[in-house]
């Protein structure tokens, strides 16, 4: 770990064609549970031994059990079913969770096991990957609830019970994901108090990632959130993300991690440009308040886009480093 600009990545990775191979199997019966499970590890070893080999210094366990982030955790809690494949974007489809009756836990906590697993193979701190109450409701139909405020309240009294297992194993830092909290601005203090509610006593490092919004609908009331960290994509519009921050001051009680490679782009970005975005930030943000990630997961790009896109993230801020003292 560095004492500042710390690196990082966001939550998924992508999946290795044996894994999608044994996923396609399990749907068939032709391979059980187990086997299907063990592919799932030897993939998570893959994707910590990668960002160990590249010096990340906070890792993640690339999410290699999930499909859809929602559809995860919806399709293990009660309350719900499944629509028909819905379109995410692109020629992407999942099957979005409908909430039939009043949502509740599953048998067991989701997250903390994968955190585990994934923490016991590296002395690097590992990041405890939650999806958040608001994004939950707002990727899923509802037939149940007589409004959302109900089923967002509901669903962060699930997730507080997972984040607070995560912290009593001791995971330093839980990310909850919010990507769907900037598109209905006027929800915004819903959104807060459902986070106030997943975070209450925490005592680990809290992030909520956002991402692909309309940042100036939100800001600087986005601030209010009750996590220690907000993790905000900038590549994918030129870093005119900075922009907005630099209308008002940045607090002295909350991070930043930067995303600095576009993860919807097959384009390898180059060292300098990111390097640029940087350096413009550290004109916004103190340098033991930033973090540099790239701009959302990975799932999207092959295995060799997203090593050479980390390659020139890491590439970026060693250069950011010297240039600026903070080595």
């Amino acid at each position: 770990m560095h004492e500042t600009l710390n690196t990082t990545s966001v939550g998924s990775f992508p999946k290795p064609e044996r894994l999608l191979e044994a996923r396609r199997q399990r749907r068939q019966g032709r391979i059980s549970e187990e086997d299907l499970q063990a592919e799932e590890r030897l993939a998570t070893v893959d994707v910590i031994r990668l960002q160990e080999d590249l010096g990340l210094d906070i890792l993640v366990h690339g999410e290699m059990e999930r499909g859809d982030m929602v559809a995860y955790f919806a399709e293990r809690w009660t309350g719900f079913e499944e629509s028909l494949p819905v379109r995410s974007y692109g020629n992407r489809y999942y099957r979005k969770p409908i909430v039939v009756g009043p949502v509740g836990p599953a048998p067991e906590l989701l997250g903390v096991g994968a955190y585990r697993a994934a923490q016991a193979l590296t002395d690097r701190p590992v990041k405890g990957m939650l999806t958040g109450p608001y994004t939950c409701c707002d990727w899923s139909f509802n037939a149940h609830y007589a409004d959302r405020r109900a089923l967002v309240l509901d669903l962060a009294a699930i997730i507080h019970e997972e984040a607070k297992a995560l912290d009593e194993a001791g995971c330093q830092y839980i990310q909850i994901d919010e990507p769907a909290l900037s598109t209905r601005p006027d929800e915004l203090p819903l959104a807060i108090e459902a986070m106030e509610i997943v975070t209450a006593g925490i005592r680990a490092r809290t992030i909520s990632h956002i991402c692909y919004g309309d940042f100036d609908k939100i800001y600087p009331d986005l601030l209010q959130l009750p996590v220690r960290q907000l993790d905000l994509e900038a590549q994918n519009r030129g870093f005119e993300l900075l922009d907005l921050l630099a209308r008002h001051p940045w607090p002295a009680d909350k991070e930043l991690a930067l995303g600095v490679v576009d993860v919807h782009r097959h384009r390898i970005e180059t060292v300098e440009e990111v390097e640029r975005g940087i350096l413009q930030a550290l004109q916004i943000v103190p340098a033991e308040l930033l973090y540099i990630d790239p701009d959302c997961g990975m799932k999207t790009r092959t295995w060799e886009e997203a090593r050479q896109k980390l390659t020139v993230m890491m590439e970026a801020v060693a250069r950011v480093r010297e240039a600026v003292g903070l080595l």
